[in-house]
């Protein structure tokens, strides 16, 4: 199903280990230098402006290709203009297909070439279909899925997400009202379900060139579990979508309920991820907190901002002072040490800097000379202008 040579993708799995190793100080860069250098390696770029740069290139060849096609059968387009469109995804994937045999991979020519497939998909789909959202959401998660499965990229791991959440929703849409009001309940359960598929996925080793994947997955869960169950979210998606009145002093069905979720999911966030070390969850568990104190003072505001703001800071400062004083000695566990693995650059560049002026500042010596200098004008100990 891969279309990539798995040799070039193990290859480059051993260069960015390498480079990990490098960057902790295990290894040292002349070693990590040859370890990349007698190894093959597909054409790909790690920097991420150049990849951008290389996507608007690959943009405007793949538009390039389109738009030459629209001129040819310029005068032969009538009304059923879709088939062009059809015409253009079937370029885009020809495309991909062709960048990644020819050992392109996360490039930025071949994205170009992927995401716009899919989007002249999607606007196809949506001109024969005269804009049916669940049609387009279920063609979309099935080609964001075989197109992950064959060039493994991530945004199509992340597209067949977003798109299959979408099918949930409207299936949903499409069922008796009654079943309406129980939306947040079934998306929470959507996302437990996705969690633990992911998570189970991620245990066979057959499947290591699907990792990246199955974490992208198992994070957007619990990002849907969180927003599935906030207040706010639940509330007006309430109003704009189902027509539900809330009327001045009532409020939503279940309302304690996702109050206590709405604080209780980024506690467990952050909870579990200083129990497993794990720091994307943990960015996750800080921003869902964020989101829940914006939530509450979307209804509530008890002060105004800048007091509000002023009270966040020194909160914050002080756990955050508290916490640093509690970690800065330990060697082990949680700790306040740099991490080996992860850039120390400020750290180094601190120390360096300290250093340097610890070792600038000299205590001042007066030394005594038997030697009287004479006369002398300048600043050097000269003689006089007589014998």
């Amino acid at each position: 199903m891969i279309v990539h040579d798995k040799k070039l993708l193990e290859n480059a799995g051993l260069a960015h280990e390498a480079q990990t190793l490098s960057k902790a100080g295990f290894i040292t860069k002349e070693q990590c230098k040859a370890i990349i250098e007698s190894l093959t390696l597909a054409k790909t770029n790690d920097n991420l402006l150049v990849r951008i740069l290389f996507f608007i290139l690959g943009s405007f060849l793949y538009s390039s290709i389109c738009g030459f096609f629209t001129l040819l059968t310029l005068d032969s387009i009538t009304s059923n203009y879709e088939y062009l469109l059809f015409f253009f995804a079937i370029v885009g994937f020809a495309g991909a297909e062709v960048l990644s045999k020819s050992k392109f991979y996360g490039h930025g020519l071949d994205d170009a070439f992927i995401l716009g497939a899919q989007l002249n998909l999607a606007i196809a789909l949506g001109a024969a279909t005269n804009g049916y959202e669940l049609v387009i959401a279920s063609f979309i998660t099935v080609t964001a899925l075989l197109s992950y499965l064959r060039y493994l990229h991530l945004s199509m791991a992340l597209l067949c997400c977003l798109s299959l959440t979408a099918v949930v929703i409207y299936s949903v849409f499409n069922l008796s009202p009654f079943v309406h009001s129980f939306l947040p309940f079934i998306m929470m359960a959507f996302a437990i379900v996705l969690y633990l598929l992911s998570n189970k996925l991620q245990q066979k080793p057959v499947q290591s060139f699907y990792y990246n994947g199955y974490l992208v997955v198992q994070y957007f869960a619990t990002v849907i579990f969180y927003f599935s169950g906030n207040y706010l979210v639940v509330r007006e998606l309430s109003i704009e979508l189902m027509g539900q009145d809330v009327a001045p002093g009532n409020d939503i069905p279940f309302a304690y309920l996702f109050y206590a979720f709405t604080f209780m999911v980024p506690a467990a966030y952050l909870f579990l991820a200083i129990k497993n070390k794990d720091r994307i969850l943990l960015w996750v568990g800080l921003l869902s907190l964020c989101f829940s104190v914006y939530t509450i003072r979307f209804y509530y505001a008890l002060l105004p901002i800048e007091i509000a703001l002023t009270i966040g800071g020194a909160v914050l400062f002080a756990a955050t002072l508290f916490t640093i004083r509690k970690l800065k000695n330990k060697e082990t566990g949680i700790t306040f040490q740099a991490d080996r693995f992860t850039e120390t650059n400020a750290f180094l560049a601190a120390e360096i800097v300290v250093t340097s002026q610890m070792g600038s500042i000299q205590p001042e010596v007066t030394v005594d000379s038997p030697i009287e200098f004479g006369g002398g004008d300048f600043s050097g100990g000269g003689s006089g202008g007589s014998f």
